[in-house]
């Protein structure tokens, strides 16, 4: 299972980059493989505004379905419309082609609130 470095981490499997005040949003390595294979992601608006801790869209797998909870407040900037007609990307490459939206965060201190790679790890067990 891989946890990158440079990523912050919520408890509920959401990960994000920070780039300025900007951040990229996706699931975690640990997340994917517990939904297995994702035939499909219900993503928010562009221009929509949402809290930490709101759901912000939905994974679907072959047996389950999961909520996206956003780890800090922001506005959605983007969604990976890639994810359309490759939704498998999020399991074969969660940080990197398989990210799901990115944000222009509204409170960056609430990244205080997220865990670092080591805490995530200590959080999963």
């Amino acid at each position: 299972m891989t946890i990158p470095d440079d990523l912050h981490y919520s408890k509920d499997h959401e990960w994000i980059r920070v780039e300025g005040e900007e951040a990229i949003i996706g699931i975690t390595d640990f997340a994917q493989s517990e939904l297995g294979d994702i035939i499909f992601v219900e993503f928010p608006k562009v221009g929509d505004k949402y809290s930490a801790g709101d759901t912000f869209g939905t994974v679907e797998a072959v047996k389950t379905v999961a909520d996206l909870f956003m780890p800090v407040s922001g506005e959605i900037l983007a969604v990976n419309s890639a994810l359309d007609e490759a939704p498998e990307a999020v399991n074969e490459d969660p940080y990197q082609t398989g990210w799901l939206v990115k944000i222009e965060m509204t409170a960056s201190t609430e990244l205080d609130d997220l865990m670092d790679p080591e805490g995530y790890k200590a959080h999963l067990g």
